[in-house]
């Protein structure tokens, strides 16, 4: 399935020198769109698990300097690697700090080395590495759960694609037939989420959810949870699955803001603030903060409040343990307005690494982003019903240059707000 991010991969071939590290959450496909990018763009290629392969983790424990490593390697593998067009991949890197380390003197080397790298909890390894982590070496990049545009193109949608742009740039509305499919196929995205299991599950089941085997979801989950005991303590562990466990009950409350008293009625800030900071720096949930001001940078306007999400939208439904019935059916108008929340969430996260909203007098704005310089008001309904005195007052108070409002309804423009409809928010740059 196509990923987005192979296109920034294949800048990166133009010009290797640094190597690369793909972080993201495990099972989003970063072993995948890794072994097919090197399989495709190079003549040979060398895979290395250094969590399977023990003697080549070793090697790293004797040695970090680049001609060492590759001469050993090609001993333990019986192989002869030619730098010169051999792409190299090394998986599950953060199990070896030591080979982590390695990457400045591969970078540093006067030979062509390519090197690609990937690993489940990259985040959480880089935010407590104890040595030499190698700063402006190493390129970074990020892979999330498939979007619902990668979603589409996954299901060889990409003439509905090009409509929706078309029409969220125009502002007019799709012609009804084509609004309802888009909505339907949002509505099982909901369901499945962005994880490639999910989604190429529900291809090979002719598209049909009720044939999914929705046990992917929860075996994903359960895989999260031995993570975070397998790499903390167990004390560590125990708090990080608490505050994953209660998300869902976190953003059912109406006024959703993080409270620790909701994980366990005995923890504190000063107990858990190191398991919060893990499960963000894993990209397990994301956090979205609350502003003071609607002025730029709205970073440093943020308060001690914010909202968590999950990663991924079939996870949270998945881990509120929801019928897909009751979605596809509106049977749950209530949770069904959480799932799109953590849905805008999702979608809006990986374009600037970071989220925002805003409360003022008793009304509150769902997020706030930068457009063109703007900062923009990002109202979020799960259904038609738009009518919102929230937005309304936000747009009375500051005069935003525009105002967006996401929800079922059909593209427009009027009093100027934006209507973009749930599907089409990958189009919100």
């Amino acid at each position: 399935m196509y990923r987005k991010i192979e296109k920034e991969l294949l800048r990166w071939k133009e010009d290797y020198k640094l190597p690369i590290m793909l972080i993201g959450v495990k099972k989003c496909g970063k072993t995948y769109i890794l072994d097919d990018f090197c399989k495709n763009n190079f003549k040979n290629y060398v895979y290395i698990s250094l969590d399977n392969e023990e003697e080549i983790r070793k090697v790293f424990e004797e040695t970090i300097k680049p001609e060492k490593i590759i001469e050993k390697i090609e001993i333990i593998k019986n192989i002869n690697i030619n730098v010169e067009d051999t792409i190299i991949f090394f998986d599950e890197i953060q199990v070896s700090e030591r080979a982590i380390s390695s990457l400045k003197y591969f970078c540093e080397s006067d030979k062509p080395y390519k090197i690609v790298t990937a690993g489940s909890l990259l985040g959480v390894k880089i935010n407590r590495f104890s040595s030499s982590f190698p700063v402006g070496k190493v390129t970074i990049k990020y892979l999330y759960p498939m979007d619902f545009e990668e979603f589409l193109l996954a299901l060889k949608e990409d003439k509905l694609i090009m409509e929706i742009q078309k029409h969220y740039l125009s502002n007019e509305a799709l012609m009804t037939p084509i609004h309802e499919k888009a909505l339907d196929l949002y509505k099982k995205y909901l369901v499945l989420g962005g994880m490639p299991a999910m989604i190429n599950d529900f291809i090979k089941n002719d598209n049909s959810i009720s044939h999914v085997n929705f046990s992917i979801q929860e075996n994903i989950i359960t895989s999260y949870l031995a993570d975070m005991n397998k790499y903390t303590e167990n004390r560590e562990g125990i708090k990080n699955s608490q505050i994953y466990n209660s998300i869902p009950k976190e953003l059912a409350r109406v006024n959703n803001t993080f409270k620790y008293s909701i994980v366990s009625p005995d923890a504190r800030k000063e107990r858990y603030v190191g398991s919060l900071d893990w499960l963000l720096a894993s990209n397990m949930i994301l956090k979205c903060d609350l502003v003071s001001k609607t002025e730029s940078p709205l970073k440093a306007f943020t308060k001690d409040k914010f909202k968590l999400y999950l990663s991924d939208t079939g996870l949270l439904r998945s881990l509120s343990n929801l019928d897909y019935s009751e979605i596809l059916l509106d049977k749950n108008e209530m949770y069904k307005g959480v799932l799109t929340e953590n849905y805008v969430a999702c979608e809006l996260y990986p374009k600037s690494k970071e989220l925002y909203f805003y409360n003022f007098d008793k009304y509150e704005i769902d997020f706030l982003i930068k457009i063109d310089g703007d900062i923009i008001p990002v109202e979020v309904k799960s259904g038609r019903r738009t009518n919102s005195k929230s937005l309304n007052e936000y747009i009375k108070k500051y005069n935003p240059k525009f105002s967006i409002r996401v929800s079922s309804k059909n593209f427009g423009f009027e009093n100027n707000i934006k209507s973009v409809p749930l599907y089409a928010v990958f189009c919100i740059k």
